[in-house]
This record gives structure tokens, sequence and C-alpha cells, in this order.
């Protein structure tokens, strides 16, 4: 996919100040610890068709607002993934000003999930 260079700037900016992790890195931190979220913030389009056994859903337009509602607590452990790394670096940067502190940003997103065999959940 074309990226457009404010879009591109922005992303390379965000990754500067965000962590990011692996599938297999994702994979150790939830089987290490359960209460680790996956959170797929692509659109909801996306997610009904196809996403992660074991995500949850909270679309990156409304990630801000609802976020504090879903994980009350800023110390939540959140996987977050788009489709290829890129927006989940945006939710990542605004979850860590909103004050959370255990957000990582999933590289290669869902097209990695899928890549490496990850179940995935259709609907």
């Amino acid at each position: 996919m074309d990226h457009s260079p404010g879009f591109l700037r922005l992303v390379n900016e965000a990754k500067k100040h965000v962590h990011e992790v692996t599938v297999a890195e994702a994979r150790a931190l939830m089987q290490k610890d359960p209460t680790v979220v996956l959170l797929d913030v692509r659109e909801e389009s996306e997610w009904v068709a196809g996403h992660a056994e074991g995500a949850q859903y909270l679309g990156k337009g409304i990630l801000e607002r609802d976020l504090e509602k879903r994980f009350p607590d800023p110390n939540t452990e959140i996987i977050m993934y788009c489709g290829g790394g890129y927006r989940s670096a945006l939710t990542c940067e605004a979850a860590q000003k909103m004050g959370y502190r255990r957000v990582h940003s999933l590289i290669g997103g869902y097209r990695a999930l899928v890549a490496a065999g990850w179940p995935i959940v259709k609907g």
C-alpha cells in the first residue's frame, strides 16, 4: 500500500517513542501473562473481515475516547495491531500521552499475524 509522505512522517516520528514487538515477542508476552491485551485498532470493516483470535476491538477512530473506559488501569499491558504496524504506532503514542506505559505496537500488524499462522476469526 502506498502511504502519503505526511502520514509516513507522523508514523516515523511516533515509532521513535513507542515500543514495537514482533509476533513471536507478542506471543511470549501473552503466554507469560494471560492478562496482556491484544487490541485490534483497525477499522470495524477490517475487524469483521478477520481478526486475531483472542483480540479485542477498539478502532483507532475512537481509541482516545474509549480507552480509559475499556481499560481504566493505565498499567494494563496492551499490544496494539493494525494492518501493517503503522496505525498501531500512532495509537500507542496516543495511549502513552494518556498515561499508559505498557503499550506495544505489533511490527507488521495483522499481515504479520496471518503470515505467522496466528488463528484468525471472521465476523
